[in-house]
């Protein structure tokens, strides 16, 4: 089931019977006392300090952490044409450094006082935040109050070019070497005029990237990283008056900057059709997107639309679904939304074609499903069945503590009030029939858009009808040059404060260990039930785990548990698939099925007060099949389209590989789960009926649930299910592990003009169950487990040639491997992969206590932050379930991390790690980055195909 109602600020949204109480200065006590059961309370104060700092507090006791946020109003919107992608690239340096935080340590003091961070940019914004035990609540108000006041003098040459590097492999790795991924750029500069906001990508073009200066920066900070440009949220467990304090200490004294007015709305029309096409290095089928433009946020109009969206795309009664999907099988999934944004919006269908499908036929099926939504028009069940998820989605949004710091700060920012989700509940609430075909008629029917006809290279012939070729500009692949910047040993002058900055504050003691109680039980079936009781919200979340899943598929046909868990979706016995959606739907519940390596889940998230309908209808899904043929062909169309897709996705291609490489192809985990074309081709219902007779067992399942109810009342739920479901004996088939690696090999996958290289580097290595998994797993860490790991601090924040590197383990019941990754600018992948491997080596020389001290703090203090959502929860009850750990397993595991000594990191370093006997695969750009590997001391060099299998040299075209 897909999200539903995309929404620029999707926590904020809320249900008929659901009212949130906002207060500034004022307190629960306050409420009338005839408030009717059932409605919501979020208190919170807001106040603002001298220097025009706006501020959000929250008290949310539940969990002894802290959030804090802070948002900027500034995105790529404040930029200019020739300077893009100055608020991404700003966000990026911003966790450099500042003038009494040193160099790369913004990560590694929150990690090591257990928490986590990041920062994002957007159109309309930039927001910093920070997940901390409440110990180190200070730290993080030194931290963030040190980069809004104290950093525009760390900004160097060198630290600048570093990230101008990061930032452009990011746009390497999530737009160049990426199929579609163009796409954005191509309808934001045809849709909205030159030196309109939004004409531009967040990422930046290139060229102003490379072209961006140090002055430029510094101008752009002063301009829009003042206090009185930003809201900070405080959320978590505090108390008030010394939050207050610290904030008036940390950040009181910083200086007001420029005064940053609103931005004026600037919606667009278009006065005629325009019709790009371009022919993409990635795309294996053609995509179609045709865009119109809307308005902005917050409007009646814009409300409608989202709905307009829903109706329009989702779900079996869509017309554009019953269109492109089931009478002209164009496609196999359609999409439409509303995106409207602080100063404009647009309006965007998006479908991929099946395979060889003409992207012209797709367009008039478009305008044919228009026709057939303009003919059926909508019914009043069509608007509630959207409305009624509305009151879940809220739940799971305001689930953490950053949830609800992120929701306070952008309706702080742009609406300019907290509290405005009150509004912007009754304003969904408002939404009727009406009002979608009225926006239908004023925003889409018989008004010009922007087509994009995106499809592979060679066949332009896929393109829609008059496309004319977009001006997309392709990176060229050119030799590595470093850039030389001199640096500087100067000493940064600081900037005066009240008191000494550069002492970092010292943490208060350390919340303890404290692991929510569960229980477990087997039912008469044999299904072993594991559950926690967590109230703080009218929420449940399940899973049930059939064991088996991928594993249990045969060679001949692969794919088979994969369809299965598609099938199962489409209707019940007694309900057709449309049927069963809306009932779904109906009772504001998500149910999935997917499947896995080695198992099959069906995961639901529902109110507490709609646990029985949902686990009624969980259990219909389950027992009684519908088997519909139709939907079976469909399923298969959909599954082949996007294997073949996914055959020029670099990153699949590493992984398919990767696992062919190192399974070898006597193991099923050497296929993808989703099976082959040829072997998804041969796949029949009467063999997703023998699977389904075969293994689909409660022996071998176990069911996890997590929420607002007790144990009684859970068992109570799954009671039809414990005397319907009959238990029979299910083998799970073992497959031999070889793993007789004895030489390093460098594999060569071949993506012509690749503008990253993705590397896999690794073995076979060992099992979840192994005694020896956990602790191998904290001494990875400093290598390549977070951020702050080796691999990354040099590939990407010393050498700038990746967005991220990482390496650990992954292993289940069965073997898994040792793997050390990343995507590189292609031009440094001879560069990379001998870091990597000089890294590893230089590992097993051991660590420093200091690092041994920072992966004991980052691992264990963390923990304060493990149970705080129901799906966190949830997540801690699989692992137990699937490798029969004790509910104290958690504290063992803390216990081996405090014991940790450097001789145990070192003897497992190098029991483990053996780059000498490592897998070096290499995705990417064979006529440019090949040749460099064939003397550079591996065993052996080998070019294979996409399918694993050797390719000879004399055949590759260089």
């Amino acid at each position: 089931m897909k999200t539903r109602i995309s929404r620029t600020l999707l926590v904020a949204i809320s249900f008929l019977f659901v009212s949130v109480i906002s207060c500034k200065k004022e307190t629960a006590e306050t409420k009338s006392e005839n408030e009717e059961v059932g409605k919501l309370s979020i208190d919170f104060e807001k106040y603002e300090l001298e220097n025009g700092l706006q501020v959000v507090l929250h008290q949310d006791k539940s969990d002894p952490i802290v959030s804090v946020a802070i948002q900027y109003g500034v995105g790529s919107n404040r930029e200019k044409t020739g300077r893009t992608g100055f608020a991404h690239l700003f966000e990026h340096m911003l966790f450099q450094e500042s003038e009494n935080v040193p160099q790369d340590q913004f990560f590694k003091k929150i990690q090591d006082v257990g928490g986590t961070l990041n920062g994002g940019t957007w159109q309309d914004g930039t927001i910093y935040y920070e997940v901390v035990p409440k110990n180190a609540m200070e730290t993080v108000m030194w931290l963030e109050s040190d980069r809004m006041g104290f950093l525009i003098n760390t900004v160097t040459e060198s630290a600048f070019n570093n990230q101008q590097e990061v930032v452009q492999n990011e746009k390497r790795q999530r737009v160049d070497n990426n199929p579609y991924g163009h796409t954005s750029w191509v309808i934001d500069k045809n849709i909205f005029p030159e030196g309109h906001p939004y004409n531009w990508q967040v990422i930046g073009e290139l060229v102003d990237l490379q072209n961006a200066t140090v002055e430029d920066v510094k101008e752009f900070y002063d301009k829009y990283y003042g206090p009185n440009n930003a809201t900070l949220v405080l959320a978590g467990d505090f108390e008030t008056a010394d939050a207050k304090a610290m904030i008036e200490k940390y950040f009181g004294e910083i200086k007001k900057r420029q005064p940053v007015g609103k931005l004026k709305v600037q919606n667009v029309t278009l006065s005629e059709t325009k019709r790009f096409m371009h022919e993409d290095n990635f795309a294996t089928t053609a995509q179609l997107n045709m865009v119109w433009p809307t308005v902005e946020q917050y409007t009646e109009d814009a409300y409608a639309l989202d709905f307009l969206g829903e109706l329009l795309a989702e779900g079996k009664k869509a017309p554009l679904y019953k269109v492109l999907v089931k009478e002209k099988e164009l496609t196999s999934d359609t999409n439409a939304w509303n995106r409207s944004m602080e100063i404009a919006g647009k309006f965007r269908v998006n479908v991929t074609a099946n395979d060889g499908k003409s992207l012209a036929d797709i367009e008039a099926g478009v305008f044919e499903a228009f026709k057939k939504f303009e003919e059926e028009g909508i019914t009043d069940t069509d608007i509630e069945r959207i409305k009624a998820g509305l009151e879940t989605q809220f739940y799971n949004g305001i689930s953490s503590v950053l949830g609800k710091s992120f929701q306070l700060a952008q309706y702080n920012v742009f609406a300019g009030d907290p509290g405005f989700i009150t509004q912007d509940i009754e304003n969904i609430k408002a939404v009727t029939k009406e009002d979608v075909l009225r926006v239908y008629n004023k925003y889409i029917k018989g008004k010009p858009y922007v087509i994009t006809s995106f499809v592979p290279k060679g066949k332009a012939d896929l393109a829609a009808n008059d496309s004319e070729k977009a001006a997309v500009v392709e990176e060229e692949i050119k030799e590595n040059v470093e850039k030389a910047v001199a640096e500087t040993n100067e000493e940064i002058e600081k900037t005066p404060s009240v008191f000494d900055r550069s002492v970092a504050p010292k943490e208060g003691e350390s919340p303890k260990l404290n692991i929510p109680s569960s229980w477990n039980t087997t039912l008469a079936n044999g299904m072993k039930v594991y559950g926690m009781e967590q109230n703080e919200l009218p929420l449940v979340n399940f899973s049930l785990v059939i064991s088996g899943g991928h594993l249990l598929d045969s060679f001949d046909k692969v794919g088979v548990a994969n369809l299965m868990t598609d099938i199962m979706m489409e209707g019940t016995a007694t309900k057709t698939p449309e049927q069963l959606e809306e009932e779904i739907e109906l009772l504001g519940a998500s149910i999935n099925m997917y499947t896995t390596r080695e198992s099959i889940v069906i995961s639901g998230n529902t109110l507490a007060r709609n646990l029985d309908k949902t686990i009624n209808l969980v259990e219909e899904i389950l027992l009684q099949p519908r088997w519909d043929e139709e939907e079976f062909a469909r399923i298969k169309t959909k599954t082949i389209n996007g294997i073949k897709r996914s055959a020029a996705n670099p990153n699949v291609v590493a992984r398919n590989v990767y696992n062919k490489v190192l399974y070898g192809d006597k193991h099923m985990f050497a296929y993808p789960t989703s099976g082959t074309v040829e072997s998804v081709e041969t796949i029949t219902i009467d063999d997703l009926k023998q699977f389904y007779t075969n293994n689909f067992s409660p022996s071998v399942s176990k069911f996890q649930i997590v929420g607002d109810l007790n144990q009684e009342k859970a068992i109570a739920a799954l009671k039809n299910l414990e005397s319907k479901w009959a238990s029979k004996e299910v083998t799970i088939p073992e497959y031999e592990i070889v793993n007789n690696r004895d030489k390093a090999s460098l594999y060569f996958v071949d993506i012509p003009n690749a503008k990253q290289s993705v590397i896999n580097i690794g073995y076979l290595s060992m099992a979840r169950t192994d005694g020896d998994y956990f602790p191998a797993t904290v001494m990875n860490y400093k290598l390549g487990g977070s951020f702050s790991g080796n691999v990354n601090l040099i590939l990407r924040e010393e050498k700038g040639y990746t967005y991220g590197a990482r390496s650990g383990f992954s292993g289940s019941k069965i073997p898994g491997t040792f793997t050390a990754s990343s995507s590189v600018r292609t031009n440094t992948t001879f560069e990379s992969v001998k870091i990597f491997k000089d890294e590893i080596e230089k590992y097993k020389s051991g660590i420093s206590e200091e690092d041994l001290t920072f992966t004991k703090n980052a691992l264990i203090k963390s923990n304060a932050r493990k149970f705080e959502t129901q799906f966190a929860l949830l997540g801690i009850l699989q692992e137990m379930g699937r490798y029969d750990l004790a509910p104290d397993y958690i504290a063992k595991e803390e216990a081996i991390i405090e014991g940790m000594t450097l001789e145990q990191h070192k003897a497992l370093a190098n029991k483990y790690l053996d780059e000498s006997k490592m897998a070096y695969l290499v995705i990417g750009d064979a006529a440019t980055q090949f040749e460099q590997f064939k003397n550079a001391g591996f065993d052996e060099v080998v070019m294979l195909d996409k399918d694993a299998k050797e390719v000879k040299l004399s055949d590759v075209k260089m």
